[in-house]
């Protein structure tokens, strides 16, 4: 089970980075053909009004999808900034209820976020809604990325929480499974 869960935790980081990797290629393009655009109009006094379209849309939806599905690999490699000030100052066994509790209250808002999402993603599908700008998308496949990440945060918080519960350190910690060296 542990193989799959970080299997499923670096794909769903892969593809953000593989987000990233495509916003930065958008916009690279982009601004070729702007530098075209402006070749032209200084060299023939009229440019020629090349564009990407809807490429800043594109890159929106792209850095979304990103964002969410970066979440699971950042918790599990120690990248969510933590404030442990209180929790520095605890006992092991205070510390681990903390822990505990904490992820708890993360795991409930993380998976109330993912059931709702799931259900616009849903909503979306069912009525037919679509993106505005040039080019129309169908919404529910540019949600349906930030539902998958939420969907696979909720599943390493749930993680973390049992490491915790059964007297592990945390994976943020840096002490157990690391995704980095894999």
């Amino acid at each position: 089970m542990r193989q799959i869960l970080t299997a499923l935790y670096k794909l769903s980081g892969a593809v953000a980075a593989l987000c990233i990797l495509s916003i930065a290629a958008v916009v690279f393009a982009q601004v070729c053909l702007n530098l075209v655009d402006k070749l032209a109009k200084l060299t023939t006094g009229q440019a020629i009004g090349l564009t990407i379209p809807s490429y800043a849309d594109f890159t929106g939806f792209l850095l979304a999808a990103a964002t969410f599905l970066g979440l699971a690999y950042a918790l599990r490699a120690g990248g969510h900034i933590r404030v442990t000030l209180v929790t520095g100052l605890l006992g092991p066994t205070p510390r681990r209820w903390v822990e505990a509790l904490v992820l708890a209250v993360a795991l409930g808002m993380a998976g109330y976020a993912t059931v709702y999402m799931g259900l616009l993603v849903a909503e979306s599908h069912e009525y037919g809604d679509m993106t505005s700008g040039m080019v129309a998308l169908p919404l529910w496949l540019v949600q349906l990325p930030v539902a998958i990440g939420l969907g696979v945060l909720s599943i390493a918080l749930l993680d973390d929480l049992i490491a915790v519960l059964r007297g592990a350190a945390p994976s943020y910690e840096g002490k157990g499974e690391n995704l980095l060296s894999e």
